[in-house]
Protein backbone atom coordinates (compact mmCIF):
# COMPACT_ATOMS: atom_id res chain seq x y z
CA UNK A 1 0.00 0.00 0.00
CA UNK A 2 1.36 3.73 -0.99
CA UNK A 3 1.67 6.33 1.71
CA UNK A 4 -1.69 7.83 0.24
CA UNK A 5 -3.21 4.69 0.63
CA UNK A 6 -2.24 4.38 3.71
CA UNK A 7 -3.05 7.72 4.86
CA UNK A 8 -6.54 7.75 3.05
CA UNK A 9 -7.33 4.53 5.50
CA UNK A 10 -6.49 5.72 8.47
CA UNK A 11 -8.56 8.89 7.47
CA UNK A 12 -11.61 7.10 7.13
CA UNK A 13 -10.86 4.91 10.50
CA UNK A 14 -10.52 8.13 12.15
CA UNK A 15 -13.75 10.04 10.70
CA UNK A 16 -16.16 7.03 11.01
CA UNK A 17 -14.58 7.04 14.49
CA UNK A 18 -15.54 10.50 15.31
CA UNK A 19 -19.21 10.03 13.72
CA UNK A 20 -19.37 7.24 16.13
CA UNK A 21 -19.16 9.03 18.94
CA UNK A 22 -22.25 10.86 18.42
CA UNK A 23 -21.79 13.35 21.56
CA UNK A 24 -18.53 14.47 20.19
CA UNK A 25 -20.29 15.51 16.67
CA UNK A 26 -22.95 17.14 18.92
CA UNK A 27 -20.69 19.61 20.95
CA UNK A 28 -18.62 19.92 18.87
CA UNK A 29 -20.90 21.92 16.48
CA UNK A 30 -23.29 23.35 19.23
CA UNK A 31 -20.15 24.95 20.94
CA UNK A 32 -19.85 27.36 18.58
CA UNK A 33 -23.15 28.05 17.72
CA UNK A 34 -23.97 28.85 21.57
CA UNK A 35 -21.29 31.24 21.73
CA UNK A 36 -22.60 33.11 18.65
CA UNK A 37 -26.28 32.97 20.14
CA UNK A 38 -24.78 34.26 23.26
CA UNK A 39 -21.96 37.07 22.58
CA UNK A 40 -23.32 37.95 19.18
CA UNK A 41 -27.17 37.93 19.32
CA UNK A 42 -27.95 37.89 23.16
CA UNK A 43 -24.85 40.20 24.88
CA UNK A 44 -24.03 41.92 21.31
CA UNK A 45 -21.84 44.58 20.48
CA UNK A 46 -21.91 48.38 21.12
CA UNK A 47 -19.71 49.91 18.85
CA UNK A 48 -18.33 53.61 20.57
CA UNK A 49 -19.53 52.21 24.13
CA UNK A 50 -16.32 51.10 25.44
CA UNK A 51 -15.21 47.98 27.18
CA UNK A 52 -15.48 44.66 26.06
CA UNK A 53 -17.68 43.96 22.57
CA UNK A 54 -17.28 47.40 21.64
CA UNK A 55 -16.32 46.83 18.26
CA UNK A 56 -18.57 46.26 15.25
CA UNK A 57 -19.83 42.60 15.24
CA UNK A 58 -17.50 41.55 11.86
CA UNK A 59 -14.52 42.78 14.06
CA UNK A 60 -15.35 39.33 15.89
CA UNK A 61 -15.68 37.17 13.63
CA UNK A 62 -12.00 35.87 14.33
CA UNK A 63 -13.00 34.96 17.82
CA UNK A 64 -15.67 32.63 16.63
CA UNK A 65 -13.73 31.13 14.48
CA UNK A 66 -10.65 30.93 16.75
CA UNK A 67 -13.12 28.95 19.11
CA UNK A 68 -12.96 26.08 16.54
CA UNK A 69 -9.46 26.39 15.39
CA UNK A 70 -8.00 26.14 18.65
CA UNK A 71 -9.99 24.37 21.34
CA UNK A 72 -11.07 21.43 18.60
CA UNK A 73 -8.13 20.21 17.42
CA UNK A 74 -6.41 20.20 21.07
CA UNK A 75 -8.99 18.24 22.69
CA UNK A 76 -10.13 15.90 19.81
CA UNK A 77 -6.16 15.24 18.63
CA UNK A 78 -4.63 15.05 22.61
CA UNK A 79 -7.82 12.70 23.44
CA UNK A 80 -6.89 10.09 20.55
CA UNK A 81 -3.13 10.40 21.80
CA UNK A 82 -3.81 9.26 24.86
CA UNK A 83 -6.76 6.95 24.16
CA UNK A 84 -4.07 5.41 21.80
CA UNK A 85 -1.33 4.97 24.12
CA UNK A 86 -4.24 3.74 27.26
CA UNK A 87 -5.12 0.87 25.09
CA UNK A 88 -1.28 -0.16 23.77
CA UNK A 89 -2.63 1.09 19.75
CA UNK A 90 1.17 2.57 19.44
CA UNK A 91 2.87 -0.64 20.01
CA UNK A 92 0.28 -2.39 17.55
CA UNK A 93 1.26 0.78 15.03
CA UNK A 94 4.65 0.02 15.39
CA UNK A 95 4.41 -2.88 13.49
CA UNK A 96 2.58 -1.31 10.74
CA UNK A 97 3.83 0.53 7.64
CA UNK A 98 1.91 3.36 8.45
CA UNK A 99 4.79 6.18 10.25
CA UNK A 100 3.94 8.28 13.05
CA UNK A 101 3.75 11.23 10.43
CA UNK A 102 1.14 9.77 8.18
CA UNK A 103 -1.03 9.07 11.30
CA UNK A 104 -0.73 12.32 12.61
CA UNK A 105 -1.65 13.95 8.82
CA UNK A 106 -4.67 11.53 9.13
CA UNK A 107 -5.67 12.77 12.10
CA UNK A 108 -5.21 16.65 11.21
CA UNK A 109 -7.23 15.63 7.79
CA UNK A 110 -10.13 14.59 9.97
CA UNK A 111 -9.82 17.75 11.70
CA UNK A 112 -9.67 20.05 8.72
CA UNK A 113 -12.83 18.60 7.30
CA UNK A 114 -14.54 19.06 10.38
CA UNK A 115 -13.77 22.28 11.40
CA UNK A 116 -13.86 23.63 8.08
CA UNK A 117 -17.55 22.33 8.92
CA UNK A 118 -17.63 24.53 11.73
CA UNK A 119 -16.57 26.96 10.23
CA UNK A 120 -18.54 27.55 7.68
CA UNK A 121 -21.69 27.04 10.07
CA UNK A 122 -20.26 30.06 12.59
CA UNK A 123 -19.78 32.53 9.49
CA UNK A 124 -23.78 31.66 8.36
CA UNK A 125 -24.91 32.56 11.90
CA UNK A 126 -22.28 35.20 12.40
CA UNK A 127 -24.47 36.96 8.88
CA UNK A 128 -28.10 35.58 9.84
CA UNK A 129 -27.81 36.47 13.23
CA UNK A 130 -25.69 38.80 14.02
CA UNK A 131 -25.94 40.94 11.05
CA UNK A 132 -22.07 40.66 10.42
CA UNK A 133 -21.16 42.09 7.08
CA UNK A 134 -18.68 40.14 5.73
CA UNK A 135 -17.53 41.34 2.43
CA UNK A 136 -17.84 38.72 -0.43
CA UNK A 137 -14.72 39.18 -2.34
CA UNK A 138 -12.02 36.65 -4.00
CA UNK A 139 -10.03 37.54 -1.22
CA UNK A 140 -12.50 36.06 1.41
CA UNK A 141 -11.01 32.68 -0.37
CA UNK A 142 -7.97 32.97 1.53
CA UNK A 143 -9.81 32.09 4.41
CA UNK A 144 -9.39 28.67 3.25
CA UNK A 145 -5.72 28.71 4.14
CA UNK A 146 -5.56 30.53 6.98
CA UNK A 147 -8.17 27.78 8.98
CA UNK A 148 -6.01 25.10 7.74
CA UNK A 149 -3.04 25.98 8.70
CA UNK A 150 -4.28 26.98 11.79
CA UNK A 151 -6.05 23.52 12.41
CA UNK A 152 -2.27 22.10 11.68
CA UNK A 153 -0.39 24.15 13.75
CA UNK A 154 -2.98 22.76 17.25
CA UNK A 155 -3.11 19.54 15.96
CA UNK A 156 0.42 19.91 16.27
CA UNK A 157 0.27 20.89 19.86
CA UNK A 158 -2.27 18.63 21.18
CA UNK A 159 -0.36 15.80 19.63
CA UNK A 160 2.39 17.37 22.14
CA UNK A 161 0.06 17.58 24.82
CA UNK A 162 -1.41 13.88 24.44
CA UNK A 163 2.14 12.74 24.36
CA UNK A 164 2.92 14.16 27.89
CA UNK A 165 -0.44 13.76 30.05
CA UNK A 166 -0.86 10.60 32.14
CA UNK A 167 -4.53 10.63 31.24
CA UNK A 168 -7.19 11.90 28.73
CA UNK A 169 -8.54 13.84 32.07
CA UNK A 170 -4.92 15.17 31.80
CA UNK A 171 -5.21 16.11 28.09
CA UNK A 172 -8.67 17.93 28.45
CA UNK A 173 -7.06 19.47 31.71
CA UNK A 174 -3.84 20.92 29.89
CA UNK A 175 -5.74 21.94 26.92
CA UNK A 176 -8.27 24.29 28.18
CA UNK A 177 -5.18 26.12 30.51
CA UNK A 178 -3.35 26.71 27.53
CA UNK A 179 -6.89 27.47 24.94
CA UNK A 180 -8.91 29.70 27.32
CA UNK A 181 -5.86 32.20 27.67
CA UNK A 182 -5.12 32.27 23.68
CA UNK A 183 -8.32 32.61 23.08
CA UNK A 184 -9.05 35.70 24.57
CA UNK A 185 -5.42 36.94 24.63
CA UNK A 186 -4.99 37.24 21.01
CA UNK A 187 -6.13 39.80 19.45
CA UNK A 188 -9.75 37.66 19.11
CA UNK A 189 -12.10 39.45 21.31
CA UNK A 190 -10.20 41.76 23.25
CA UNK A 191 -9.02 44.46 21.13
CA UNK A 192 -5.56 45.51 21.98
CA UNK A 193 -6.30 49.13 23.63
CA UNK A 194 -7.60 47.29 26.26
CA UNK A 195 -4.57 44.78 27.27
CA UNK A 196 -1.39 46.83 29.24
CA UNK A 197 1.28 48.25 27.26
CA UNK A 198 3.81 45.64 28.35
CA UNK A 199 1.60 43.09 27.35
CA UNK A 200 1.85 44.06 23.54
CA UNK A 201 4.98 42.06 22.55
CA UNK A 202 3.72 38.81 24.50
CA UNK A 203 0.34 38.37 22.08
CA UNK A 204 3.13 38.21 19.34
CA UNK A 205 4.11 34.82 20.88
CA UNK A 206 0.76 33.54 20.35
CA UNK A 207 0.09 31.05 17.00
CA UNK A 208 -3.57 32.47 17.19
CA UNK A 209 -2.49 36.27 16.92
CA UNK A 210 -1.61 35.51 13.47
CA UNK A 211 -4.71 33.63 12.68
CA UNK A 212 -6.75 36.76 14.07
CA UNK A 213 -4.84 39.42 12.32
CA UNK A 214 -5.18 38.05 9.13
CA UNK A 215 -8.65 36.82 9.16
CA UNK A 216 -9.51 39.99 10.51
CA UNK A 217 -7.87 41.46 7.51
CA UNK A 218 -9.62 39.38 5.52
CA UNK A 219 -13.17 39.73 6.97
CA UNK A 220 -13.57 43.22 8.71
CA UNK A 221 -10.71 45.42 6.94
CA UNK A 222 -11.22 43.96 3.35
CA UNK A 223 -7.83 43.98 3.21
CA UNK A 224 -7.66 41.25 0.36
CA UNK A 225 -3.92 40.25 -0.82
CA UNK A 226 -2.13 42.89 1.48
CA UNK A 227 0.69 43.20 2.74
CA UNK A 228 -1.19 42.41 6.23
CA UNK A 229 -2.86 39.36 5.02
CA UNK A 230 0.36 37.47 3.55
CA UNK A 231 2.38 38.28 6.25
CA UNK A 232 0.30 36.68 8.88
CA UNK A 233 -0.38 33.79 6.28
CA UNK A 234 3.38 33.33 5.98
CA UNK A 235 4.20 33.58 9.79
CA UNK A 236 0.86 31.07 10.53
CA UNK A 237 2.20 28.52 7.70
CA UNK A 238 5.95 28.21 9.23
CA UNK A 239 4.19 28.02 12.83
CA UNK A 240 2.33 25.30 10.85
CA UNK A 241 5.10 23.02 9.72
CA UNK A 242 7.21 24.04 12.73
CA UNK A 243 4.19 22.13 15.24
CA UNK A 244 3.42 19.40 12.86
CA UNK A 245 6.91 18.38 12.96
CA UNK A 246 7.49 18.79 16.66
CA UNK A 247 3.93 17.05 16.75
CA UNK A 248 4.93 14.39 14.64
CA UNK A 249 8.18 13.57 16.44
CA UNK A 250 6.26 13.60 19.70
CA UNK A 251 3.80 10.38 19.15
CA UNK A 252 5.55 7.48 20.99
CA UNK A 253 6.80 4.33 19.32
CA UNK A 254 5.60 2.54 22.27
CA UNK A 255 3.00 3.31 25.20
Amino acid sequence: MTATGRVRAEFDAAWNSFLRRRTAVFFTFFFPVILVLIFGALVQTQPTGGGLFAEPQTYYVPGYLATVVLFTPLSRVGSEIARHREGSRFEKLATTPLSRTEWLLAQTLVNVVIIGLAALLILALMVVVTGAEIPLTPGLLLLVPFVVLGVVVFCGLGTILGSVADSQDGVIAASNTIALPLLFLSETFVTPELLPEWFGPIVNLSPLTYFSRGVRALTYESAGLGDSVVVNLAVLAALAVVFFAAGAYAIPRTD
